[in-house]
């Protein structure tokens, strides 16, 4: 088995090591095509305007200046062109990656890019800021249960066209009290702020970031499972269609285009 292992936090983050050690559980065949630095909410970005530059940074190991989509399409046509994957993995990102989420994550772009390509993907994700804000990320977690939910996934395999998105609950392993498949979940509470601030020279400036407002998600969400300790793994599939507005669209709009908003 051949695994291309990329993920948005960078060469250099933690995630990645611990990912490697999860493929290499698998197969010594393991091959590294990351971003150079961190493209954290890259979700499915191409860089179109500048052009893309591949530093080799050990075996099997490389560094791309562009996105994570960019990595796996380089790195499944360029560096693995001889003999392409027969796994993406993506991760394990700093940070749990549900709900509305995952539209924005460069960690499930890498692994759809990979899906694009014909190559069964993965996306795992380790959440953190569910406990004290002093608590150290339990990487051990991910680590710990990532091979086994993976053989499992590997095992039943999954229809083409399907990403599996994997995440670990922020909690230590010992604390983990089960796996569950689920569906995408929405929260009740935005997140996603500007904070406004000022340079030195009076200028505005702004940090975009997540506000830490728990929902009251449903049974059967990720953002349930993560919530009360549980590992979620939930199938995803890029079409975005809502197929039940169809149906209600169709009586107003099917026939002869209209020629004129009325008066």
């Amino acid at each position: 088995m051949r695994i291309l292992c990329t993920n948005d936090d960078g060469v250099h983050a933690p995630g990645l090591a611990v990912l490697e050690r999860i493929a290499r559980r698998f197969t010594d065949d393991v091959w590294v095509i990351a971003p150079e630095s961190e493209q954290s909410g890259a979700s499915r970005a191409l860089t179109l305007t500048a052009p893309i530059r591949v530093r080799e940074a050990g075996p099997k190991r490389f560094a791309v200046t562009g996105t994570p989509t960019d990595c796996v399409l380089i790195g499944v046509q360029e560096m693995l062109a001889d003999k392409r994957p027969d796994l993406v993995l993506s991760g394990v990102n700093r940070g749990q990656n549900i709900a509305e989420d995952v539209t924005m994550s460069g960690t499930i772009a890498g692994a759809m890019q990979g899906m694009q390509l014909g190559i069964p993907a993965v996306a795992l994700s380790q959440a953190r800021g569910f406990r004290s804000p002093d608590e150290p990320i339990p990487w051990e977690t991910a680590e710990t249960y990532g091979p086994g939910v993976l053989n499992a996934l590997l095992k039943q395999g999954w229809p083409q066209g399907v990403v599996m998105n994997v995440n670990f609950p922020d909690r230590t392993p010992d604390e983990v009290s089960a796996v569950e498949v689920t569906r995408q979940g929405f929260r009740d509470q935005h997140i996603l702020y500007a904070d406004k601030r000022t340079d030195l020279r009076g200028q505005a400036y702004y940090w975009l970031g997540f506000k830490s407002r728990p929902s009251s998600p449903p049974d059967g969400t990720d953002l349930k499972a993560i919530y009360e300790g549980r590992i979620s793994v939930t199938p995803l599939h890029i079409d975005l269609t809502h197929l039940e507005t169809i149906a209600a669209l169709k009586g107003a709009l099917g026939g002869a285009p209209p020629k004129a908003a009325p008066d």
